[in-house]
């Protein structure tokens, strides 16, 4: 919950993939809280109270997930209602805008997101859920200590800076800081 606040406001993509994080250590310990204070909330070291809401936010996300049936995979609707509205940050920057610095970025991600395409075998998802599929899926392999290609850091690196910036301008945008109409 504490780093969850604190990612949502500063960094919409690192939001995102904490989320599927938090998804899948629920999954990991069988939508069990009092595992979940044991081993996560407890960690924190903080107030009875701090702890009490943190508890409550994952008992929360527990009956969230079980009511949407995603207890073996998929990601909770706010989750993937944030994805949407990046995509949709992500149309207005390429369409509209015409956002040199964006268009210059996606243009380096777009042969490692093919490729990721047909890796997928093709499953319909859209540039920006892909690419966090990409970036979750590289934070996993190192979490794991799992050995990556050279070429794959590099994939991961286009990808991971499109998103990026993406992400800052989302959240300027939602902030106020710039205004979309303006543009």
């Amino acid at each position: 919950m504490i780093i969850a606040k604190e990612k949502k406001a500063n960094n919409i993509a690192e939001y995102v993939l904490y989320m599927w994080q938090v998804e899948d250590m629920i999954r990991a310990f069988n939508f069990d809280i009092a595992k979940i204070k044991e081993h996560i909330i407890d960690k924190y070291n903080q107030s009875a109270e701090v702890s009490a809401e943190i508890e409550d936010w994952y008992s929360n996300l527990i009956i969230m997930m079980q009511d949407e049936k995603i207890t073996e995979t998929g990601h909770l609707q706010f989750v993937k209602n944030t994805v949407n509205d990046l995509y949709n940050t992500h149309l207005y920057l390429c369409n509209r805008a015409k956002d040199a610095r964006y268009l210059s970025a996606c243009n380096n991600a777009k042969d490692p997101l093919i490729s990721l395409v047909q890796k997928n075998k093709g499953e319909s998802q859209n540039d920006i859920e892909l690419s966090f599929v990409a970036l979750y899926g590289y934070l996993l392999l190192k979490l794991q200590k799992k050995e990556i290609s050279i070429e794959t850091v590099s994939d991961i690196h286009k990808i991971s800076t499109m998103v990026s910036y993406l992400s800052t301008k989302h959240l300027r945008f939602e902030k106020g800081e710039e205004d979309m109409d303006a543009l």
